[in-house]
Order: structure tokens, then C-alpha cells, then sequence
């Protein structure tokens, strides 16, 4: 079983500027959770206990939401808004936490990296908290990372989750092709980071849902700068493609992109509609 999962939350979201400008954009509420919380419970689902933050400056609301509030939790208790509290109460419950920050911002590669001091030599999970992913609701309707860990279960390999998006969009996108071992299941032979429309292999894009073997790490370690002077972490699963050791996987669900405005007002009225009329 996979244990741990890294949310790399050091960037500076200026996409939501001025909202984000003294608060960390994984705070932003989906209705009155924020977004980490969202990323903290489906990692929780798929049994990944320990939480490892790879965090930056202006971050401290991160640490301070998955604690205890003394002082609200006393002023609230015996009042119909402590329910309010109990299902972050469960994840601080549940979960250990850990941080250690990311003193400059150099890409997604050198976040997971950063974070290796708290992951060491095991698989885990990654998850991006600016993807907002639900399952389909048709049977068990498990979380994306969930599925994922059942894939990895199976292939023993690092794992990527992937959905076709329109064609000129992949250039925002890391896009892969290889060989399809059936419907859902491909494994990796091409990645390649917000390729140009003509030079795009496919329109297979990676999310923000990874599960990656500790052997990342000293690959990173040798992977140079790529685009936008990054160290990407799909250029770094590319040298792990060319050994057959990636799965791409369509997971089973929906997917918000609320790193964008757009996305963002799609997912808060999902939850609204799927939430609260329903219970009206």
C-alpha cells in the first residue's frame, strides 16, 4: 500500500491576484472547503495517511487549517456551527502532516524533489490541489487517486492520469502517446511538455495526479532545466518511459482546472448544484 502523498503548494498563484496576494491560492473555498482540503480527503481515500507539503513563503494558513483552533473550536462548541468542524477535524485526526519548504520556485521536478526529504524510498502519490477531481458516481465511485493506487497495485510502476483535452489546448499541457494495453491503460513511450498544436503527439494531457517510484528522485537530480527555464517533471518521466516503467491512466471522473478563474466558478457551481439544491 502507498502510504504517503506530496501536495507541492509553493507557488504564488497569480492567476487569482489580488486574492492570492496574502493568502495561498490552495485556501481559496469550493463552497466552505478549500481547496486542499479537497486534495487532503481523496488522498485519505486512497489510504496515503501521511501528507508531506512541499510549502513556500506566505503559506502559514496551510499548516494553521490542518490544526487545532483552540480558541475558535471553545468559542463555537455547543453551537450548531461545531458540526461545521467535524470533517477537518477527521483528516487532522487520521493523517500526520509534514513540511519543508521550496526556497525558490524552479518547477514541479524541483518541488517533488524538494520534497524527498520527507517522502524517502517508497512510492507515493502526488496530487496538484489546482486539479479538483471527483469520481463518475457510477459504482463504487472511488477518487482518482484511488484508481491510481489499484493501478499501481497492478503495474508496479509510476503512474500518470491523462484526459483528452480539445487540440489547441495542449500547449498547457504535458501530452503523451505510447502503446494502449486497453481502453483506460497505455504505457508511456512520448512526453512532451506544452507542445506546439503540429508538434503534439496526441491530445492525451497528464493532470495533477501522479504516483511516482522513489527512483524519481535521482533522475531528477540529473535532469536539467527544460521549458521555461523549469526542471519538468515530464521531462524527467520521459527518461522513465524509455524503459517501459510509466502507465498512463484515463481515470474514471471529472476534473476542474481551478488554477483558472473559468474552472474555478465550474467547480463552485458543481458543488453548489450537487450539494446544496439537493438537499434544499
Amino acid at each position: 500500500m502507498i502510504t504517503k502523498c506530496l501536495f507541492p503548494v509553493a507557488g504564488y498563484g497569480t492567476r487569482f491576484l489580488p486574492a492570492t496576494k496574502a493568502q495561498p491560492k490552495e485556501m481559496l473555498p469550493v463552497l466552505t472547503k478549500p481547496l486542499i482540503q479537497y486534495g487532503v480527503e481523496e488522498a485519505l481515500e486512497a489510504g496515503m495517511k501521511g501528507i508531506a507539503f512541499v510549502t513556500g513563503r506566505n503559506k502559514r494558513a496551510i499548516e494553521d487549517h490542518f490544526d487545532i483552533s483552540y480558541e475558535m473550536e471553545d468559542m463555537i462548541r455547543g453551537t450548531g456551527k461545531e458540526s461545521q468542524l467535524e470533517c477537518i477535524r477527521e483528516l487532522i485526526e487520521a493523517c500526520t502532516f509534514s513540511y519543508t519548504r521550496q526556497t525558490h520556485m524552479a518547477g514541479l521536478g524541483d518541488a517533488i524533489l524538494t520534497g524527498e526529504t520527507l517522502i524517502g524510498q517508497q512510492p507515493f502519490g502526488v496530487i496538484l490541489a489546482d486539479d479538483l477531481c471527483i469520481g463518475d458516481g457510477i459504482g463504487d465511485d472511488e477518487g482518482v487517486m484511488a484508481q491510481m493506487a489499484k493501478v499501481y497495485a497492478k503495474y508496479k510502476c509510476s503512474v500518470v492520469a491523462v484526459e483528452e483535452v480539445p487540440e489547441q489546448d495542449v500547449n498547457k499541457y504535458g501530452i503523451v502517446s505510447g502503446q494502449a494495453i486497453d481502453e483506460q491503460h497505455m504505457m508511456i513511450k512520448e512526453m512532451i511538455e506544452k507542445p506546439d498544436p503540429k508538434d503534439a503527439p496526441s491530445n492525451l494531457a497528464i493532470i495533477g495526479r501522479y504516483i511516482l517510484t522513489p527512483d524519481i528522485f535521482d533522475v531528477l537530480r540529473h535532469t536539467k532545466p527544460g521549458k521555461g527555464g523549469e526542471v519538468q517533471i515530464t521531462d524527467t518521466l520521459q527518461a522513465l518511459a524509455k524503459k517501459g516503467m510509466v502507465i498512463a491512466y484515463r481515470f474514471k471522473g471529472k476534473r476542474f482546472d481551478c488554477g483558472s478563474v473559468e474552472g474555478f466558478v465550474d467547480a463552485t457551481n458543481h458543488f453548489y448544484n450537487t450539494t446544496y439544491k439537493n438537499t434544499a
